[in-house]
This record gives structure tokens, C-alpha cells and sequence, in this order.
């Protein structure tokens, strides 16, 4: 089994330290995914890129939110569902809806619930997303650019959920309450 390092400031190699240091500067301290990435400073950047783009996409905290923990949920990142719980509550998204998001039930509004179901569409799918199901998406009120912009948070999700499953990233202890694992269907 090969055992990733979890890069700290001193160890991160050079390309990379100020990439570290502007997450310790977003977050407060370095999470752990991060210190992972750090390996390969273009991943690191790349991600933080692509986190920034998508927090300045056109959805709001519960979308970007029902975006992440959808892809999160779906592939199953230890790591990043109790981060992105975190997340939420630090954004104020309403427990409902990451509760939901985390135990796969509905969603509290018909709007959220056909977000996500694009989404998982998309990510099952490989992208092939029939026309009927881009129609349902369109009909519930997202445009063409929200379309675009799932494929958007997708690709920093296959970086972070991706990174975590080979590295097996422990969970940051701010986020270790959050700790989640799917249900099992009732047998």
C-alpha cells in the first residue's frame, strides 16, 4: 500500500509553499486534502482554482452545496462529506438540507431536489445526460449556465474525491463530528 504524505508548511515542496500558504490563509490551518495535493503543486492549484471559480459561480450557498455533497455522497469521500457538513455550516445552509444530502433522502424543495438529480445524472451518466433529463433540469428552473457550471464543481470534486480515496486523507479534526459513512439499504 503506498502511504501519501501529508505535506505541512516546512515539508511542502517549494512550488507549492505559497499555495499552502494561502490555504492556511482562507482556512486557518492547513486541511489535510491540501497537504496531500501539495505533492503536486499544479494539483493544488488547480483545486483551489476551481473552488474559487465555483464559489463565484451563479448558485447560492444551498446549490453549491447540494452540488458538492451530491458528487461527495455519490462517491463516497470520507473526507470530503464531513468537510463539506462543516462547510455548510459555516455558510448557514439550513441541516435540512445537509442532512438530507447525507442521508439520501428528498431534499426540502422541488428546485434542490432536481439539482441534485441532474447532478447525480451527470456523474452516473459520464455526461451523457439524455435530452428529456436536461429538459426536467431546464423546466425546474436552472438555465444552460447552471448546466455548465455542475460540470464545473464536478471537476473539483473528481480532484478532491480522487485525492482522498488514494490517500486515504484522515479527516481533519475540526470536521471529525461530521464523520459519515452511507447507509446501507435495509436488508
Amino acid at each position: 500500500m503506498t502511504e501519501f504524505t501529508i505535506h505541512t508548511e516546512e515539508t511542502a515542496p517549494e512550488a507549492s509553499r505559497p499555495l499552502v500558504a494561502k490555504s492556511i490563509a482562507a482556512n486557518g490551518r492547513l486541511p489535510g486534502l491540501h497537504g496531500v495535493m501539495a505533492e503536486a503543486p499544479g494539483l493544488l492549484e488547480g483545486y483551489q482554482k476551481l473552488h474559487e471559480l465555483f464559489l463565484n459561480s451563479s448558485f447560492d450557498k444551498d446549490e453549491l452545496t447540494v452540488v458538492w455533497q451530491a458528487i461527495n455522497v455519490e462517491n463516497e469521500c470520507h473526507y470530503c462529506v464531513p468537510a463539506h457538513t462543516g462547510i455548510a455550516k459555516m455558510m448557514k445552509v439550513d441541516d435540512a438540507i445537509t442532512e438530507a444530502l447525507r442521508d439520501e433522502t428528498p431534499l426540502p424543495t422541488p428546485r434542490l431536489e432536481a439539482l441534485r438529480s441532474f447532478t447525480l445524472k451527470l456523474v452516473r451518466d459520464r455526461g451523457f445526460v439524455s435530452d428529456a433529463d436536461v429538459q426536467a433540469f431546464l423546466d425546474a428552473g436552472f438555465t444552460q449556465r447552471n448546466i455548465l457550471e455542475v460540470i464545473l464543481g464536478y471537476s473539483q470534486k473528481i480532484m478532491s474525491n480522487y485525492t482522498n480515496h488514494l490517500a486515504k486523507t484522515p479527516v481533519d479534526k475540526v470536521f471529525e463530528k461530521y464523520e459519515w459513512s452511507r447507509r446501507e439499504a435495509a436488508a
